[in-house]
């Protein structure tokens, strides 16, 4: 069954600093040139979320220069152990005591991480009707919505870019945004395209790839990774 498709939908995002993690790269963290369609849908996701819609991203424009610049931050070299169910069901006692948790002082690790700085894009999405839509639920209603909060500049959490600490500031879209784009046009190699998530037990997540490319400052994006099959949407309930 071919999901409901929704019209193409566009906000502006920009920020002093950017984070786009490179995989191959991410103990001390080098960041994409350009944002990933995985880092653009959360931000998405941030304006506009439930469970009745998902997003998928189809292109990026960039406005300003692709400048790098060197920082250092700091994170952990250990990941919380996730609690069990029998200590969720008794209030996680020993959780808050510190026994499942982190002694971050001596797991504090300083690492150098090579950022993007003074970005500025468009981003344009559509989403789909997923099955956990309700019979009150259709296109229209999340339009409306979408709409109104990037007018408002209401979100549900703080959007960023790649990393929680580089705040995107969002702002109405601009029209013709071709025209605003930079003149660069390069080939970006594999980039992330997305990760799909397996079951919590098993903690099978796949990351998915695809081939970018720059044209002038737009980056079109694939509605399929590297390897999977196209993907094709019931547009009869478009605007």
């Amino acid at each position: 069954m071919k999901k409901k498709k929704g019209p193409t939908l566009s906000l502006r995002a920009k920020g002093p600093l950017a984070i786009f993690t490179r995989p191959e790269l991410k103990t001390e963290r080098v960041s994409y040139e350009v944002p990933t369609p995985s880092s653009v849908r959360g931000i998405f996701e941030a304006i506009c979320w439930k469970p009745a819609i998902q997003w998928h991203v189809e292109r990026i424009y960039v406005f300003n220069e692709i400048c790098f610049t060197a920082i250092k931050r700091n994170e952990l070299n250990s990941k919380s152990i996730m609690p069990s169910k029998q200590m969720m069901d008794c209030g996680m006692r020993e959780f808050t005591h510190g026994i499942y948790g982190i002694n971050v002082e001596p797991d504090r690790a300083q690492r150098n991480t090579v950022a993007l700085r003074n970005v500025d894009y468009q981003f344009e999405a559509f989403f789909t009707l997923t099955e956990r839509a309700g019979a009150e639920d259709n296109i229209y209603k999340f339009v409306d919505m979408f709409t109104r909060r990037v007018k408002n500049g209401q979100h549900f959490h703080q959007p960023y870019f790649g990393c929680r600490e580089c705040i995107a500031e969002i702002h109405p879209p601009i029209e013709k945004p071709e025209e605003r784009s930079i003149s660069i046009s390069k080939e970006l190699g594999i980039m992330l395209w997305d990760i799909e998530f397996g079951s919590v037990e098993k903690q099978q997540n796949m990351p998915l790839f695809f081939s970018a490319k720059l044209e002038n400052g737009k980056m079109e994006i694939p509605s399929h990774p590297i390897g999977r099959e196209e993907v094709s949407y019931d547009i009869e309930s478009a605007l």
